[in-house]
């Protein structure tokens, strides 16, 4: 996100694919069209949502449009709702998370998974082909009509000369469509449910992790795979903590990351030893025991984790904060970003609505530079990476927020300038002198709601994903999907 001293950046609502309605128009008929996962490619041309009905919905750039927009390109049915007869259990069809798989050829690979299986996907366009020339093409029957009700018949009267009146059928392009296969089925591998899935740099292997295992795959062989985290104990009830996200190290083929619900992320390093339970490092920070209580091990769970894109920096976001951390300083983190500082006194409120238990996600911009999590009444935020930085873009995916031209801009944090300070009731909310006061153009600043009282937690932004190179996001909103765009 390139800003511009004394011209800061603009976010402004792109395109909204969906029937733009609240939450509350959601019925048992529409919950299989809330998306549950959004990812670009490494292209940043497309862009690929998972749904809770087991779709996935691939969206293309639109070229002839100057700002980043996109046009559906296919849908296919990824998963099915299956039963587990032997554990009596319902397996749904929910896809959990989408992952592309490095270009190779005209054709576009990606990995979609539920809770239990992993597919590999094929996209590709195939050319449909028509007989346009038979012995049947000349001498039809009067008109052209056809006889009985039928087909096209020959003139009983019109002979062959020669065998050079004989003639091939002949297939012509008729029509380009965009057709989706599955190549690659990886089953029966997990006992918990799958929450990541992450390509290696490689190319050819990937890793599915769940609540006790993280597991290796070759992405050509599908009934193999090899196990090289285990948590499990051999007593269940001696369980203390559980996985919760994983990735591959973007650059390292060897290295890879995992989170825990106790707040920890481990690096591990293949070439140490088959079985990875032994870490290399481990980031972590200590607790204030004075700060203890009984909600400390919930809210210290990481929901998600991710590396920069050069692989330097950990990326890891908890119920109350967002986390960016060194790999090479393993003690404390370099940047902590509050997000939820305002429910820390409403954590048993959050508890009895189960709204504490979600997962949020957070990514990092193509430059890491940024970085963007979501939060309630369907707000989404992007801050500064920079240590020396200290303000944030507040931006809500909602059908209000585009009819209103509201549009995010850098603000200032905890002072009279930001949402989240005294002058947040006011409008607009900026200091006279701010780079948000006369900066705000065509619409009003987005401002982030804090009163706890006025926070609809079931409007959340948990899924979201950015543009590889440019500064455009991409975010679920309940059944429908945003992008905004600061070009």
């Amino acid at each position: 996100m390139v800003e511009a001293e004394g011209n800061p950046t603009t976010w402004k609502f792109t395109q909204c694919f969906g029937d733009k309605g609240d939450v509350e128009d959601i019925t048992e008929g529409t919950v299989a069209d809330i998306i549950s996962t959004v990812e670009f490619d490494q292209t940043g041309n497309y862009l690929a949502t998972g749904d809770k009905g087991g779709r996935v919905v691939l969206f293309e750039r639109n070229e002839t449009k100057k700002t980043c927009e996109y046009k559906f390109h296919t849908e296919f049915q990824s998963h099915e709702p299956e039963f587990d007869y032997l554990k009596s259990l319902e397996i749904e069809e929910k896809i959990n998370k989408i992952k592309w798989c490095r270009r190779q050829n005209a054709s576009h690979y990606l990995l979609s998974t539920n809770d239990k299986t992993i597919k590999l996907w094929k996209v590709f366009e195939k050319s449909l082909k028509v007989v346009a020339e038979n012995n049947l093409s000349h001498e039809l029957t009067p008109g052209g009509g056809v006889a009985g009700g039928g087909g096209p018949v020959r003139n009983p009267n019109a002979q062959f000369r020669s065998a050079t009146d004989l003639k091939l059928p002949r297939l012509t392009h008729h029509d380009t469509v965009v057709a989706a296969v599955p190549r690659k089925t990886y089953a029966n591998a997990h006992a918990y449910h799958i929450n990541s899935i992450s390509v290696n740099s490689d190319g050819e292997t990937f890793i599915s992790s769940d609540d006790l295992r993280i597991n290796l795959w070759n992405l050509n062989i599908q009934d193999q795979s090899f196990n090289i985290v285990d948590i499990k104990p051999a007593n269940m009830e001696e369980l203390t903590e559980v996985i919760t996200a994983a990735e591959f190290h973007p650059i390292s083929c060897n290295w890879f990351m995992y989170a825990s619900s106790k707040g920890t992320i481990k690096l591990a390093d293949m070439r140490e030893s088959a079985l990875c339970d032994q870490h290399a490092k481990q980031f972590e920070q200590e607790e204030d025991p004075s700060s203890r209580s009984f909600f400390s091990e919930i809210i210290s769970s990481i929901s998600d984790v991710r590396f920069s894109h050069d692989g330097r920096y950990i990326l890891s976001r908890d119920y109350l904060t967002v986390k960016i951390w060194d790999v090479n300083m393993e003690k404390t983190p370099v940047k902590t970003i509050p997000i939820h500082e305002h429910l820390r006194p409403r954590l048993c409120d959050t508890y009895e609505n189960d709204s504490i238990f979600d997962k949020f996600e957070v990514v990092f911009s193509g430059d890491a530079k940024n970085v963007m999590t979501g939060s309630y009444n369907n707000n989404f935020m992007i801050y500064p990476s920079d240590n020396d930085k200290d303000t944030e873009v507040v931006l809500q995916a909602d059908k209000s927020a585009f009819k209103a031209k509201k549009v995010g801009i850098p603000t200032p944090m905890n002072s009279s300038g930001s949402p989240t300070g005294s002058n947040a009731g006011k409008k607009g909310g900026s200091r006279a002198g701010s780079p948000a006061a006369g900066a705000i153009g065509q619409g009003q600043r987005m401002r982030k709601e804090t009163d706890a009282d006025q926070i609809d937690f079931n409007k959340k932004i948990l899924h979201m994903s950015w543009h590889p190179f440019e500064d455009s996001i991409a975010i679920a909103a309940t059944n429908n999907l945003f992008v905004f765009s600061a070009l």
